[in-house]
């Protein structure tokens, strides 16, 4: 695969939604989060890990992570967020491989990863950093929105991510997602003609 892109964005930003539209134009979209959703379902091969580490009661009675349990874990003790984390990101690290050996043909893969910049490990898989981003009450709006999460809770997960002005920073290439689906769209559609060429020139 000539070409991989980091995708990243602060909760709320829109990244699930941009990672779609590359999907539609071709794009190997390989999605972290779906990748820990699949580990931590049920019987999925995190489980017996999280079941020796944390205890039957953080399993669900259908065999899958009680996630909202967890949740409320790693918030309180940042030992067991970090215990979480030592566990999962060698198996999702193991899966993104894989995925990625698999992408072929696609022109050019997205690797959709929330907390990319404090993840050397996924940053050495990529050659270009793309960052969605908007304005944090956009993000903070969105949230709240679409899950049953308050103002206050949404602030403490912003808080715990890589910082807006940082993102920015550590960007090769930014999508604006303050506007519009049509807005948005004609960017990624700008990128991916871009993505296309730097893979196809990569390549011979």
């Amino acid at each position: 695969m000539s070409l991989c892109v980091g995708l990243t964005g602060g909760i709320g930003c829109g990244k699930s939604t941009v990672a779609k539209m590359f999907q539609e134009r071709g794009a190997c979209v390989i999605d972290t989060d779906e990748i820990a959703h699949r580990l931590t379902g049920a019987n999925g091969r995190a489980i017996d890990a999280i079941r020796a580490a944390f205890g039957d009661r953080y399993i669900a009675e259908d065999g899958s992570m009680n996630r909202s349990r967890m949740r409320e874990l790693v918030f309180s003790d940042e030992l067991a967020k970090q215990r979480l984390e030592r566990l999962l990101h060698p198996l999702i690290l193991d899966s993104t491989q894989a995925q990625l050996r698999q992408a072929y043909p696609a022109p050019y893969v997205v690797l959709v990863v929330p907390l990319l910049f404090g993840s050397p490990d996924f940053l050495r898989l990529v050659q270009r950093v793309l960052v969605v981003d908007c304005a944090e009450s956009r993000q903070i709006e969105r949230v709240m929105r679409r899950s049953q999460l308050g103002e206050p809770e949404v602030r403490a997960i912003m808080a715990r991510q890589t910082g807006r002005a940082a993102r920015l920073r550590g960007a090769d290439d930014v999508l604006h997602n303050d506007g519009d689906l049509s807005g948005l769209a004609g960017q990624v559609a700008a990128l991916h003609n871009i993505y296309s060429a730097m893979s196809a020139q990569n390549g011979d």
